[in-house]
């Protein structure tokens, strides 16, 4: 099993925090977002290579931070916002340059949750040939308009997959953490091919389950969904709390 970590997005919501640094290398009760993510991954006994693909931005940031951990960093040649490939872009760039054919986990970089991977991982496993997504109750229909929501069947198959609905069927959101198949990798190209949209990763998802079966998995405990100030300051202090670090008032990235 490979893993890819998708880090090639420009957090505008968070600037100025963002000019100069990835969200992803934001630390959260004293690490870098990614980190966290890293480590869960690692925990996956199958796993033998991590990539992370970003853009040229923040390349050196990441080769830098990725020298002590043996993570396999992708630049895809962007420079800006508008310039950028998108998610599943960015993802199928990463298939390509890293040469991957294997089963593959996909984790956006600024994906915060305390459910242990190697749990999802097995869960899927009992499924077969089959793809799934990570799933979240955010428990409120105004909020889940923001993510992608999704409605599963008694044997947790996805039934439906709207992308930031106006108005939600269901309070069940997508958390940006994927596994497909071997099996499953060529299709992304197909997605890619066919025009749609590529932006959000969520799209790969809302147009495989009308062809491939599809699983949620549904997960307790927190997912911190690190958009915007307010809420990197609420991830770093719940995760400092829970690591004995003092609270702060406000957010620092010292």
């Amino acid at each position: 099993m490979k893993v890819i970590i998708l880090a090639a997005g420009y957090a505008t919501r968070l600037r100025p925090l963002t000019d100069r640094m990835p969200k992803p290398l934001l630390p959260v009760a004293g690490r870098p977002i990614v980190d966290w993510i890293v480590d869960n991954a690692r925990e996956i006994p199958e796993v033998d290579d991590v990539h992370l693909v970003t853009n040229s931005r923040f390349a050196e940031d990441f080769r830098r931070w990725a020298g002590p951990t043996g993570v396999i960093v992708h630049d895809d040649g962007t420079f800006t916002n508008e310039d950028r490939l998108g998610a599943v872009g960015d993802l199928q760039f990463a298939i390509e340059r890293g040469g991957i054919d294997d089963d593959l986990l996909v984790v956006a970089g600024d994906n915060l949750f305390d459910y242990r991977l190697v749990d999802f991982v097995a869960d899927w496993r009992r499924r077969g040939a089959a793809a799934a997504v990570a799933v979240y109750d955010c428990g409120d229909l105004e909020l889940a308009a923001q993510y992608g929501i999704v409605e599963l069947g008694d044997d947790d198959r996805i039934e439906f997959f709207v992308e930031k609905p106006d108005d939600p069927p269901s309070t069940l959101a997508a958390t940006a953490t994927y596994l497909y198949p071997r099996e499953h990798l060529p299709l992304i190209r197909r997605f890619l091919d066919e025009g749609n949209a590529s932006d959000q990763a969520g799209s790969l998802v809302a147009w495989l389950y009308q062809r491939e079966p599809v699983y949620g998995y549904r997960f307790d405990g927190e997912w911190f969904d690190v958009g915007n100030h307010a809420q990197l300051l609420d991830a770093d202090n719940r995760l400092r709390t829970r690591h004995g670090l003092p609270i702060r008032s406000a957010y620092s990235p010292r």
